[in-house]
Formats: C-alpha cells, sequence, structure tokens
C-alpha cells in the first residue's frame, strides 16, 4: 500500500505496519485507512494484537515496523498536534474514584486543554444525567465505562481510539454507543475500534482488519 498522497490523504493511515509485545511480533504487515467519515474496525480472537495495535496507534507503544500517517505526513511518536487531534480509550476507564461524574469530566478538560463540550451536555449524550453529583464508587461498571466514553466524546477531537469500548456495557450503553458512533462520522470523524461485538454503524463507513487473518496470511 503506498503512502496516503494528493486526493487520497487520510487523517490515519498504517502501512506495512508491525507491533511487537513481550519479545513476540504480534501484529505483521498491517496496512489500513481511517478517512473522514470511516471507521476501522479491528476484529481477532485474544492474543491477536488488538490492544498492542491500538496503544501504538494512540502514541503510547512504537510499532517494530512500517510507517503511520497522520493527514498524509509520517507520524513522529510524541507528535503534539496529532495529540490534539486524538482521544484513546484502553481497557481502564482511568477515572477518579472519589471525584463525581462531572468533577472526572472537568478534571480532564484542564489537564487535556483544547476544546470541550459542558459536562452535563456530555452526561445527557451518554444518559448519566441522573448521577452527575455522584461519586464514580458508586456508579456501576455499564456507567464508569459510558463516563470514560463520555470524556472521549466531550473532547471533540477528530480521531476517536478504542479499545473494546463495550466492555461492561448493557444493552442501552451498546446503543449509545452506536449512536454516538453514527454521529461522530457523521460529522466527518474518524475512529479505529477494536471489538469483538458488531457496530451498529452504516456499512458505507466501516473497514474491518481481521488480525487472525492477516496472522495466517504472514505465516503462509
Amino acid at each position: 500500500m503506498p503512502s496516503p498522497s494528493g486526493q487520497d490523504i487520510a487523517q490515519l493511515a498504517a502501512v506495512g505496519l508491525q507491533c511487537r509485545r513481550g519479545g513476540r511480533t504480534l501484529v505483521r504487515d498491517v496496512s489500513f485507512k481511517a478517512g473522514r467519515g470511516q471507521l476501522v474496525e479491528l476484529r481477532g480472537s485474544n492474543g491477536s494484537g488488538k490492544t498492542t495495535l491500538i496503544r501504538v496507534l494512540a502514541g503510547l507503544a512504537a510499532p517494530s515496523g512500517g510507517t503511520l500517517y497522520w493527514q498524509g505526513a509520517p507520524l513522529a511518536r510524541g507528535d503534539a498536534a496529532y495529540a490534539r487531534h486524538m482521544a484513546y480509550l484502553g481497557h481502564q476507564n482511568a477515572l477518579g474514584a472519589e471525584l463525581s461524574a462531572t468533577e472526572n469530566l472537568r478534571f480532564f478538560q484542564h489537564l487535556q486543554g483544547g476544546p470541550a463540550c459542558e459536562p452535563a451536555q456530555a452526561l445527557q449524550a451518554w444518559g448519566l444525567a441522573h448521577v452527575a453529583h455522584h461519586a464514580v464508587r458508586r456508579l456501576s461498571q455499564g456507567q464508569r465505562r459510558r463516563l470514560a466514553l463520555a470524556r472521549v466524546w466531550s473532547r471533540q477531537c477528530g480521531l476517536w481510539l478504542l479499545d473494546e469500548p463495550c466492555a461492561a456495557l448493557d444493552d442501552e450503553g451498546a446503543r449509545l454507543l452506536d449512536a454516538r458512533l453514527a454521529e461522530h462520522l457523521q460529522r466527518g470523524g474518524a475512529a479505529v475500534v477494536a471489538t469483538h461485538r458488531p457496530l451498529g454503524v452504516p456499512a458505507s463507513a466501516l473497514r474491518t482488519v481481521d488480525l487472525d487473518a492477516q496472522a495466517g496470511a504472514a505465516a503462509c
């Protein structure tokens, strides 16, 4: 896959990406584009490298090979402009247990800077208005996951990197996730999502990368 250029520039593109963990190559020769209005769905069994790949995309780990591009230019780890346009959610919700839902959102908005919507708006969008002043330690696991997703949503970033965002969500939480993802794509945002659950976004916006299939092809 050639580097992005001209009219083919994607917000985020991976070309021949390789990722290692613990001395073992988990992701080998993976290429994809996440353009405006597109969602790349990372599929694969446990241990296939989904989390490792998302961490590499978020700048938390370095790839062992290949190149990442952001808006057509090679992306260096720690790029401040990229960080401003990217929101990441891993397996951990990273919430302050003694802070309220509202206080958590205000804290992260202050920490991360940049444009953000009001906490009340974010909580309403994720069905959490009724727990706005509850300490996180009093929330269910599903409510905590929604709050972590509300933090991503509130930053108004163009690129979302989500690692198993459906974890602990009930049916209503999953429905809200699908709705917020669809809205994000409709506004021209992009996303890369590692998931075991099919996502309810338009098929025209969806690109699937099967890491198990990639590993099988590399072994042939």
